[in-house]
């Protein structure tokens, strides 16, 4: 199983810029298609990014241009950097492989208000 801690999150205000860490273990983690998740009040978690072992990158369409994914195999750590942050971007982020393979982590919580 992928075990995950994530971090980074915080509040910020409409168009600024947050990066989120999460450091994984496990055998199938630098293997894997890694990805960030969100979960916003009442509504079911979406992925957000995907990255391949080769470091294709993907993106739902709401973000695409304002977030970028990244990772760091030597240091077993995914990256998401979130730049022009909106208010619909406020959730609960998590990081799992895709598809996950393993309990879901504590996420950290992305806040965007004025």
């Amino acid at each position: 199983q992928v075990r995950v801690v994530e971090s980074g999150g915080g509040l910020v205000t409409p168009g600024g810029s947050l990066r989120l860490s999460c450091a994984g273990s496990g055998i199938f983690w630098k293997l894997s298609t890694l990805a960030w998740y969100r979960q916003a009040p009442g509504k079911e978690r979406e992925l957000v990014a995907t990255i391949t072992i080769g470091d294709t990158t993907s993106y739902t369409d709401s973000v695409k241009g304002r977030f970028t994914i990244s990772r760091d195999n030597g240091a077993n750590t995914v990256y998401l950097q979130m730049n022009s942050l909106k208010s619909e971007d406020t959730a609960m982020y998590y990081c799992q492989t895709n598809p996950a393979s393993g309990p879901w982590g504590q996420g950290t919580q992305v806040t965007v208000s004025s």
